[in-house]
């Protein structure tokens, strides 16, 4: 609500800083984290589906990058000028021990997504199977009403 009330938190939280710029990275989709490989397959998913779509698709991958980024330059960087954060402080052990696996996992499966992708695997097959069912069932019909109608 308040994001430019939030500008130079990293003078004040160095580490909540960096653990938000790697969930960020991630939200943008940056090669080497989690979002990446969403975001990759679900764009050559696209792209062999329809160009359009994944042109489309695609730009608003960007939009999106292009929001996180500010967020993040007005949340992290700047005059830290709302009183009532000048005494914040930096994340305690409790939630470093909280976010420190969120932030390895954010990068190992970025890295490495194959037990991800393992899990997953059986549920996307059969939904693109029902996909695949459906558009074929969607074609026949519309081969049918085409040839009814001459």
């Amino acid at each position: 609500r308040e994001i430019a009330a939030y500008g130079g938190l990293v003078n004040r939280m160095p580490l909540y800083a960096a653990a938000f710029m790697v969930f960020t990275m991630a939200n943008v989709g940056l090669p080497g984290t989690s979002g990446f490989v969403g975001e990759f397959l679900t764009l050559l998913a696209a792209f062999e589906a329809n160009t359009w779509v994944a042109f489309f698709a695609t730009f608003g991958v960007i939009l999106s990058a292009g929001y996180a980024l500010w967020l993040y330059r007005r949340v992290i960087f700047g005059e830290l000028d709302k009183d009532s954060l000048k005494a914040i402080l930096d994340v305690d052990r409790r939630e470093i021990a909280i976010l420190a696996p969120l932030v390895l996992l954010t990068i190992l499966f970025g890295v490495y997504p194959g037990p991800i992708l393992d899990v997953t695997a059986v549920s996307v097959e059969h939904l693109a199977q029902g996909y695949q069912d459906a558009l074929a069932a969607a074609q026949a019909a519309v081969q049918t009403a085409a040839v009814a109608a001459q």
